[in-house]
């Protein structure tokens, strides 16, 4: 059996055989499958890397005369590098889980959408045909809408899950009609098939239709302006959850789908522009409302919005390659950064308010020290993975050249310095100064799990280090290898990568300068502008402007249907025809009295009726 279907298997039998006798089975052999069946498929995964491109045939799964859907398995540089990650960081996550949940009786149940969910996500990245990548898609966004809600029991963990699973259709319904009309133009579900069609026949307004489709669905997945708000309220789950939709997983599926797709995007200009403008509005929107949070999970909720932002930036900038490396980057760091978070939450008995914390670098070094490693990732300090994976998507944007690609880059660079100053608004708030609040124990395998990401994440940059910067670039030749890696530019000199540095100078000075020197002076400056603090803390209000303009108007129909429609017109008649069918009743009640002469009264006109009726009937 290819490697490349044990990395599928181990993960769905994992998830099936937890579903069904974990609850039966002992926490720990439970726990160890579920982790296992993950590790393993990270093995295959990897032993299908070496192996080189391939594409896997199983069966004719969906197969008429005119349609055709086999399942099979496409094994090229874009579909490998996302199934080692995927499988690798989620095994990671799957470990940290065991410690995290200990206290959870639910523990099947948890471990059993855990597998599953990487399954649902190996399946995505790994289809060679479109309906199969379908399937994985609707199955990721089903696990996440149980995961976030694993805790349904709670009214808010609930809400969040069915927030999650109806904003993501959305965009889910965007993706379905794209699937289609792709189908209906190559004639075929095969994703290679239809990319190769498309390059050299499909209309630059066709193009265009469908790549705004495209981009609506990986809206959804990926929480992209304007359907972002389910992504926030998903920190109502557990925190490894939250690490694996954030990180590894879900929000990456737009990602990976507009890089699967990009030789469609590539054939209309304006569709580069629209997903490069969207994902650079994001990223900034995004970065402006973490900067004003207090809920440590939130800011890395709206941080993963800002972030996967650049990734969009990237594929309409035309680098594929730039956008997949700091799609890998991004899964070390953040997955870092949200366990690290869940190791201070525990510690601070369940406080999410990083205001209530404080000093607890000296009593949670190693917790302190890979916090602070991802929070130089995410801000893109020299040097670290993160510098080189947005610096690639940087260099690509102003590459591109023109008015536009311009105000993007500084748009970007602007985004970037706002990450800069709020992750370390974190870091100095949460590790540094007297402390609040004396830390609870936690299991000293939770930070120990964190360190192999720690360490990925500040060298992760030699994944993909460009030859201007002393790099041999090794990712984007691995895609370009085979034609994966878009329509890349070489830059030359180290002239951008320079004002990437000068940024994260800026934005670190700013944000030691507002948090540790003088907190004060920035007290007083959000006393005084207290309405856009608020505007930004409340993300924009998008939230408010969908309840307005969509959930109101439809409770007040339904209040209509309700209140006017269902119990004022049509139980009223219900209720009306069954009091005159009773009072009916009791007027014929009255005549079974007992009495012969009411008796034979009746008999007598029983008979004058039949009579009338005959008479009538023959004088017609």
């Amino acid at each position: 059996m290819q490697p490349s279907l044990y990395m599928l298997a181990l993960p769905l039998a994992g998830g099936a055989i937890n579903a069904i006798l974990g609850w039966k089975l002992p926490r720990r052999l439970s726990e160890i499958i579920a982790c296992a069946s993950v590790g393993l498929s990270f093995v295959f995964s990897v032993l299908a890397l070496g192996n080189g491109p391939a594409s896997v045939f199983l069966y004719n799964w969906l197969s008429f005369s005119w349609f055709n859907a086999p399942f099979a398995l496409r094994l090229d540089a874009l579909s490998l590098s996302m199934a080692v990650m995927v499988s690798g960081v989620s095994f990671l996550i799957h470990l940290y889980s065991v410690w995290y949940m200990r206290d959870d009786a639910s523990y099947a149940r948890y471990f059993s959408f855990l597998n599953l969910f990487v399954f649902s996500m190996l399946l995505l990245v790994t289809a060679s045909s479109l309906p199969l990548l379908f399937v994985g898609w609707e199955g990721v966004g089903f696990c996440s809408y149980a995961l976030i809600g694993h805790w349904y029991t709670d009214p808010k963990n609930a809400d969040a899950g069915r927030k999650a699973f109806v904003v993501t259709r959305l965009g889910d319904a965007a993706l379905g009609v794209a699937l289609i009309w792709l189908f209906y133009f190559a004639g075929t579900t095969d994703i290679s098939a239809i990319n190769n069609i498309a390059a050299a026949s499909m209309p630059e307004k066709t193009a265009f239709a469908i790549s705004i489709l495209l981009l609506t669905g990986a809206a959804g997945k990926s929480a992209q302006i304007p359907l972002t708000v389910w992504l926030p309220d998903a920190m109502a789950g557990p925190t490894p959850v939250s690490a694996l939709i954030h990180a590894a997983t879900m929000v990456t599926a737009g990602a990976y789908l507009l890089m699967r797709m990009f030789p469609v995007i590539e054939i209309s200009p304006a569709a580069m522009m629209t997903i490069a403008g969207l994902g650079a509005v994001t990223a900034f929107y995004a970065a402006t409302a973490a900067l004003f949070q207090r809920d440590i999970k939130k800011v890395l909720a709206y941080s993963t919005i800002s972030q996967i932002g650049y990734m969009v930036v990237a594929v309409g900038a035309g680098s594929v390659s730039a956008s997949l490396f700091h799609l890998i980057i991004h899964a070390f760091f953040k997955s870092l950064l949200f366990m690290a978070a869940g190791c201070v939450i525990q510690a601070m008995r369940e406080e999410h308010d990083i205001f209530k914390m404080g000093g607890l670098g000296k009593s949670m070094p190693l917790t302190f020290g890979c916090f602070l490693a991802g929070a130089l990732a995410l801000s893109a300090a020299p040097g670290t993975g993160g510098f080189f994976s947005k610096d690639a998507i940087l260099t690509a944007v102003f590459m591109r050249g023109g008015w536009f690609y311009y105000s993007v880059y500084a748009l970007s660079e602007l985004t970037a310095l706002i990450t800069t100053i709020y992750i370390f608004r974190v870091v100095f708030v949460v590790f540094f100064g007297p402390e609040k609040k004396t830390p609870a124990p936690i299991p000293s395998a939770m930070p120990a799990i964190l360190v192999p990401l720690a360490i990925l994440s500040i060298i992760g940059g030699f994944l993909d280090m460009p030859a201007a910067l002393g790099g041999s670039g090794r990712l984007t030749g691995f895609l370009m290898a085979q034609g994966l890696a878009g329509s890349l530019t070489e830059p030359s000199g180290i002239g951008l990568p320079a004002i990437t540095a000068l940024v994260f100078v800026l934005g670190l000075a700013a944000s030691y300068y507002l948090y540790v020197m003088r907190p004060e002076r920035r007290e007083a400056l959000v006393s005084r502008h207290a309405r856009i603090a608020g505007f930004f803390e409340n993300a924009w209000r998008i939230d408010d402007f969908y309840y307005l303009l969509f959930v109101r108007p439809y409770r007040k129909m339904a209040d209509i249907l309700w209140q006017q429609i269902d119990e004022g017109a049509v139980d009223d008649f219900l209720d009306k025809t069954a009091e005159g069918f009773a009072a009916f009743g009791t007027w014929l009640r009255g005549g079974v009295n007992g009495r012969a002469a009411t008796y034979i009264s009746s008999i007598a006109a029983g008979t004058a009726l039949i009579l009338a009726y005959f008479l009538w009937g023959s004088g017609r």
